[in-house]
């Protein structure tokens, strides 16, 4: 597949489906209504307080028939060997104690016979219902809303089975088990269905005197104001609910806003940039959270990238050129030799041939130094590296194996005020890779030497400057152009003396030294070494690394 066909693969591959809702705020949402399903339980929570308020009313009920039972059995009996009550007193104390509480009494005698009802009483209650239309508001859309819900609740929580509650014509005690058992001396209660959404509750007590039953007393009640009064607590919770659904879901799309859309526009970004199309990541470093440092690392991230590419481009040319001119040459020198009239010129090509070889095996090598480098700094693990023994063992090395065409070469380390447990002096430490260290160490002193006569002199000096260590590399050679300090570190470039063989050096060991300098957070100077008279008497090198640790 080509280039091209890549690209466009990418293009439907990296294509983001259109979502009409993010799945982010999507789980913003569940989490922040997860607390509502408790204050929605509440509103089942209800129909307990309304079972609490129920036995509550029992209570009551039965406390106020007592209180009638015994004002009957003490103010409406003629003597106290009476065996029944007098109706007239009787229906007189009903009157002014159901005026009162509003409660419909009956009272049974002992022959089951219905003798006193508060509704036959002359109590002169009148009720007015309003029956002028009015206009319909908001309290009766919360009251629709409110009878569907409940109806909805009535439903799941299932009510009681209970015994429907009937009128009969001429009641008898026999009509009601609680008024029989108010007749036999017990207290009794009954809970019956009048309506859909209301309940009746009778009590039944005995009448007595000096113990002797005259009677039985039966209020009923219904639940209608305790319904109410629940139907109000649940209309509140749900306005409550509905009014803290309404501003859970606005906050969650807020703040869902917040993240997706900017964590979106990352992700597009992001995505143009690994199908070829233009770095344009959203600048979002002035929010003060976790996103705009997402998008800070993001930009720097691809910064970085894009210099790496851009470095890659211009290795991948440069190593291009630098291998297309000892290819040229030997493909010169091959097509000569064809035209080679003695062996002197023959043998002049074959060196020309074997020279480029040679050049091209060491321009190979050194590049894949370099391309293995970058690799290397990034994987390997850190470590102190004690530059005191580093730069003893190289110049021990160098004299052990160069000593016949080395210059004089010096090694100079400022002692340290610091102790070890032998009593010598402390060694410098510096926090990295030995073997990259090393090699910087290698390419410098290499330069020194191929700038120097085989009687001058190579300085290596080592100390401590503030909180890096100092590494100096002097030499005695014709020095840098002052133009060329900063070229110097360039890949492929090359400043050689007069007179040495063209290709003997591939130009990037100085190229290697910088890069290994700078991932260790240090950096490298390169300046000519003067005399009195200004005058240029070699070159140096100073490399600055962060102390490690002691």
């Amino acid at each position: 597949m080509s280039a091209t066909g890549i690209v466009k693969a990418n293009k439907y591959k990296l294509k983001r489906k259109r979502r009409f809702i993010s799945p982010l705020t999507i789980r913003i949402m569940v989490v922040n209504l997860f607390a509502l399903i408790f204050l929605g339980g509440g509103v089942l929570y209800v129909d307990q307080v309304q079972t609490t308020l129920l036995e509550s009313r029992i209570e009551e009920l039965v406390k106020d028939a007592n209180i009638m039972a015994g004002a009957l059995g003490e103010a409406a009996t003629g003597d106290p060997d009476s065996t029944e009550l007098l109706l007239e007193p009787a229906r007189a104390i009903l009157t002014r104690l159901v005026g009162v509480t509003n409660i419909r009494t009956r009272y049974f005698g002992l022959n089951n016979e219905l003798l006193i009802d508060s509704r036959d009483l002359n109590l002169n209650n009148v009720e007015v219902e309003d029956t002028m239309p009015r206009e319909l508001g908001i309290e009766d859309f919360w009251l629709i809303i409110n009878r569907e819900v409940s109806e909805i609740l009535d439903r799941i929580q299932q009510r009681d089975e209970l015994e429907e509650y009937r009128e009969v014509e001429n009641e008898m005690a026999t009509d009601y088990p609680e008024a029989m058992e108010a007749l036999s001396g017990e207290e009794s209660s009954r809970v019956r269905r009048l309506t859909e959404e209301r309940d009746i509750i009778t009590v039944a007590v005995p009448v007595q005197r000096f113990r002797r039953v005259l009677g039985a007393l039966m209020l009923s009640a219904d639940t209608g104001d305790i319904y109410e009064a629940v139907q109000d607590v649940r209309l509140t919770i749900i306005q409550f609910f509905c009014a803290s659904l309404l501003i859970t879901l606005l906050m969650s799309l807020f703040l869902a806003n917040t993240i997706v859309r900017p964590v979106l526009r990352l992700a597009r970004s992001a995505d143009n940039i690994s199908i070829g199309g233009k770095s344009d990541i959203p600048d979002l470093s002035s929010r003060n959270d976790e996103i705009g440092d997402l998008s800070r690392s993001f930009k720097d991230m691809t910064e970085t990238l894009e210099k790496q590419i851009d470095a890659v481009a211009a290795f991948a040319a440069d190593v291009a050129h630098e291998l297309k001119n000892p290819l040229t040459s030997m493909r010169s020198a091959i097509e000569t030799m064809e035209y080679a009239t003695s062996e002197e010129n023959s043998k002049k090509l074959r060196a020309i041939i074997s020279d480029d070889v040679k050049r091209l095996d060491r321009l190979i090598t050194d590049i894949s130094d370099v391309s293995r480098l970058d690799a290397e700094m990034s994987h390997s693990l850190k470590q102190n590296v004690n530059m005191t023994a580093l730069l003893e063992t190289m110049v021990d090395i160098y004299l052990t194996t160069q000593k016949d065409t080395l210059p004089n070469l010096h090694l100079e380390i400022k002692k340290r005020r610091f102790k070890t447990v032998d009593g010598k002096p402390a060694p410098y430490f510096v926090r990295g890779l030995e073997g990259q260290l090393g090699q910087v160490i290698r390419n410098l002193v290499d330069n020194a030497i191929s700038f120097s006569e085989k009687d001058g002199n190579i300085w290596i000096r080592l100390k401590r400057v503030g909180k890096m260590v100092e590494i100096i590399v002097d030499d005695e050679g014709i020095g840098i152009p002052e133009d060329k300090l900063e070229s110097i570190f360039d890949r492929f470039y090359s400043e050689r003396p007069k007179g040495e063989a063209f290709g003997k050096h591939s130009g990037l060991g100085l190229n290697i030294c910088k890069q290994v300098v700078e991932a260790h957070g240090g950096t490298i100077i390169a300046e000519n070494r003067l005399d009195d008279d200004k005058k240029v008497i070699g070159a140096r090198f100073t490399v600055l690394l962060p102390i490690g640790d002691d």
